[in-house]
């Protein structure tokens, strides 16, 4: 790698260990349970979790009795999937590693899964040709990205005003677009479905503490904060609040927001 990619992926692993991302993780186990439950693992199956965060994808895979493999950038972030594994009494493995080096050999896998994780890695050519690389013939690649036009995609959006991205780093969201992800994927695969889906974030709290939630424990978002000063998070907070206000659907003083990702199912050539 050049040196300005050595500092990127530094800058990317920093981000994704600041906070606490489990606490964002608990507002989508469901919706990963469900996006698990769709891709019908039998017993066995090898499947690989790539940017596995705390193991929203390994640990219902695992439940199911696949053989399950996790990998993260965030050396912390496998500390805790591999805990959250060992309190189920879930047999798990759990690796750090880059979406865009997998250290597995060709054709490992059976499933190669992720969900709002690969997406992040900065370069999605790559990241395409390792999961590609790592899926057995005839296997499944499955992914969860958030949309462009969805609310989180939304909401990286107006951070990205307030704090600009990092040069010449594709946005994530691009994921999220069909005709991307069936460039990227390209010939590797045999057929692609995807379609719109839905996560629901439901908090026990108003918008605003939702906002700090976010703050103390989402690595972008607290990131972003400490790149402004004070002037300028005040900003970052009012447009962030009044973004999650603007969605939200409870009525009773909680929190419940609807946010759009693109659900991709491809069988390997």
């Amino acid at each position: 790698m050049t040196p300005e990619l050595e500092t990127l992926k530094s800058k990317l692993r920093a981000t994704w260990t600041a906070g606490d991302f489990s606490q964002i993780a608990k507002a989508y186990e469901k919706s990963a349970a469900e996006f698990v439950d769709r891709l019908d693992i039998k017993p066995g199956t090898k499947f690989l979790d790539v940017a596995c965060g705390s193991g929203n994808l390994a640990l219902p895979a695992a439940r199911l009795g696949a053989a399950v493999t996790g990998m993260d950038l965030a050396p912390e972030m496998v500390q805790q999937a591999r805990e959250n594994a060992k309190r189920e009494g879930l047999t798990a493995q759990f690796d750090e590693g880059d979406a865009e080096a997998l250290q597995y050999a060709d054709g490992s896998f059976d499933l190669v899964a992720t969900m709002f994780g690969a997406m992040f890695a900065p370069r999605p050519e790559l990241t395409a040709s390792e999961l590609l690389r790592v899926c057995k013939p005839g296997g499944t690649i499955a992914m969860a990205n958030w949309t462009p036009a969805g609310f989180v995609g939304q909401m990286f959006k107006m951070t990205a005003a307030h704090v600009p991205p990092p040069a010449g780093m594709p946005s994530p969201v691009l994921w999220g677009v069909e005709s991307n992800v069936r460039e990227r994927l390209g010939s590797g695969v045999s057929s692609l479905e995807a379609r719109p889906r839905n996560v629901i974030f439901e908090f026990p709290f108003g918008p605003a503490e939702v906002v700090e939630h976010f703050r103390n424990y989402y690595g972008p978002t607290q990131k972003a904060f400490l790149a402004l000063d004070e002037n300028g998070q005040a900003a970052l907070r009012k447009d962030l609040e009044k973004l999650w206000s603007d969605h939200n659907l409870a009525k009773d003083g909680s929190t419940k927001v609807e946010s759009e990702y693109l659900e991709v199912i491809a069988p390997g050539a």
